[in-house]
């Protein structure tokens, strides 16, 4: 797989790990009294208070990780040399060489459907020969 499809599988891994991470947060959080004006949300057990804080945990360290390969993805990208500059004139070089190349096979491919037509043209002849030498019976 090349790179740029490697960086974008990573974004989509990333993306998914973000979701996950927010939907998880989002959804076992433990409540949290907003206003004074709002009665104390019911106290979670301890036991689910641990097991946020490790998943949280888990979740923050994967997407940590993701980002981390990211950024490795990045790193590993070759550099422009030469600046703008000189990617503009390579890009002008690549498509004097694709006009060229196109042009040398639009001659090609005229040539080959003369061939062709010669090639038809001989066929039909000779099918023409071989039934005039058939004798009726």
């Amino acid at each position: 797989m090349d790179i740029i499809s490697q960086l974008q599988e990573q974004v989509n891994t990333i993306a998914s790990l973000a979701f996950n991470t927010f939907g998880t947060l989002q959804r076992d959080s433990p409540p949290v009294r907003l206003s004074p004006n709002y009665p104390e949300p019911p106290a979670n057990p301890t036991e689910d208070a641990e097991n946020f804080a490790e998943q949280a945990k888990l979740v923050s360290a994967a997407l940590v990780k993701a980002a981390k390969q990211f950024d490795a993805l990045v790193a590993a990208l070759p550099l422009a040399e030469g600046g703008e500059e000189a990617q503009l004139k390579r890009i002008a070089e690549l498509q004097a060489e694709n006009d060229a190349v196109g042009q040398e096979l639009q001659r090609q491919l005229e040539a080959a459907e003369k061939e062709l037509k010669e090639v038809r043209e001989l066929f039909s002849q000779a099918a023409d020969h071989c039934l005039n030498l058939k004798k009726p019976n």
